[in-house]
């Protein structure tokens, strides 16, 4: 057996805890069963966000005829485009692993684990031991329970981002992050999409202006079934035939693609570790139950990312890991403040988001005003013939900034203002009215949108 002063299961936001902790002097040991780096680096934001710009570059160049300019692509190389994401992300987590396998502290153990007995741990054939335990082991795609689809070979995102042959068509099961961007991603290299989504919007969880504003736009792009159920899947050759139903009227379909997508949500991975051995309870979805100082109900174990499920974001895994340094490490007691957590959706176009959502106000009867300004209604909006998208902001009486919520380009960008608004200043909107715009930037279209609140 093999004592440590900490063990950290997973290496995303994990890894920067085991590497703060052991420059503290504690013994730590790092367990990984799979790529070094985690689901951001290996199959989530990094890839599919470098595959992304080469589909907003597309984009771009189809749009170049408004302004003038002729253009052509004559060639689209997929290969080229997987293979440059495919070797800068397995060269970097290839390097992170190297630099620990010759860390004496932290301590590398790659491979799966599992919980023997309370605070002891068994990977591969070792058993290790750690009074101080953090459990960062994020999550892995939901597969639901389709008639036929445990004998096709679907994909879910981690396949998504490698694949060596492009398809004419493919076929998305859900309307999340995860089933826009990809969406956009393969629809922009000239695939036929369909996206299959039980709710009538795409993205439903964004505020109501922004789904239904989506959801109109993918529907002009591609052939969106929303309130729809897949029923049955097989394969015919080389093709998927999916048969899909309507959730309420009487209506079927049969939808044949190159590639089947599944992309419905995710699931924590807390049921590999056989939790019950050191009795960290987990909720009813299998999400390890943690408190405001991100402490499991057994003292010493902490988790973190994914597999606590309060936001699914690399940056609240990264900002979680911060508060757990101070509560685990340093023994100083700090509630994770997740006041003004933001996200985006690197779609086209960007929608980004921070705060409430209009329906999460109306449905917490909290009074609040409402502004909404259209990018084209600026200088640099209408220079870059930006026609569909807008700022959304919501306020309560006294100016207080209660959400924001963006569809355009580089929303990812512009929607800082406000976070910063929100989370360094005093909240109120003023802050951003008062503020010297300049003209006739992007950001012009934040401020009026602020502006048109008084």
């Amino acid at each position: 057996m093999k004592v440590f002063d900490l063990i950290v299961i997973g290496s995303g936001s994990g890894l920067d805890l085991a590497v703060s902790a052991s420059e503290k002097g504690l013994k730590t040991a790092i367990i990984e069963k799979g790529p070094l780096g985690g689901t951001c680096l290996n199959r989530g934001c990094i890839p599919s966000k470098m595959l992304i710009h080469s589909a907003d570059l597309i984009s771009q160049i189809k749009k170049s005829h408004l302004f003038g300019i002729k253009t052509k692509i004559t060639k689209i190389d997929f290969k080229k485009i997987v293979s440059r994401v495919v070797k800068t992300v397995d060269q970097e987590s290839r390097e992170i692993e190297n630099s620990l396998k010759h860390s004496k502290n932290p301590v590398l153990f790659k491979g799966p684990c599992k919980f023997i007995d309370f605070k002891t741990i068994k990977v591969n054939n070792e058993i290790l031991k750690a009074e101080k335990i953090l459990l960062a082991v994020g999550s892995r795609p939901i597969i639901p329970n389709i008639k036929g689809l445990n004998k096709v070979n679907y994909m879910t995102s981690a396949e998504a981002l490698r694949l060596k042959k492009f398809p004419k068509t493919m076929t998305i099961i859900g309307g999340g992050y995860i089933a826009a961007e990809l969406a956009h991603f393969y629809g922009s290299l000239g695939a036929k999409i369909n996206i299959v989504q039980h709710n009538k919007l795409i993205l439903p969880r964004e505020d109501i202006d922004i789904s239904n504003k989506i959801t109109e736009l993918f529907k002009k792009r591609y052939n969106v079934f929303t309130e729809y159920e897949a029923e049955e899947v097989k394969k015919k050759g080389e093709k998927f035939i999916l048969k899909i139903k309507h959730n309420e009227k009487n209506i079927s379909k049969t939808l044949k693609s190159d590639q089947l997508l599944i992309a419905i949500g995710v699931t924590p991975n807390s049921d590999l570790l056989n939790l019950e051995k050191t009795k960290v309870k987990t909720d009813e979805k299998g999400f390890i139950k943690a408190n405001e100082f991100l402490e499991t109900n057994i003292p010493g174990i902490y988790a973190l990312g994914d597999c606590i499920g309060k936001f699914l974001f690399k940056h609240s895994a990264n900002l979680e890991a911060e508060y757990v340094y101070s509560n685990l490490v340093l023994n100083k007691k700090e509630k994770v403040d997740y006041f003004a957590m933001p996200h985006a959706v690197f779609t086209n176009p960007q929608i980004a988001s921070v705060g409430f959502t209009e329906q999460e106000l109306k449905e917490k009867k909290i009074p609040y005003s409402v502004s909404k300004y259209s990018y084209i209604d600026t200088g640099m909006g209408h220079a870059i013939e930006e026609k569909d998208g807008f700022v959304k902001i919501l306020v309560d009486k006294q100016g207080k900034i209660l959400g924001c919520h963006i569809l355009g380009h580089e929303a990812s960008t512009l929607i800082h203002e406000v976070i910063v608004a929100m989370k360094s200043g005093n909240g109120n909107i003023k802050n951003i009215i008062n503020s010297v715009h300049i003209h006739p930037a992007l950001s012009e279209v934040v401020q009026r949108a602020a502006n048109n609140l008084f």
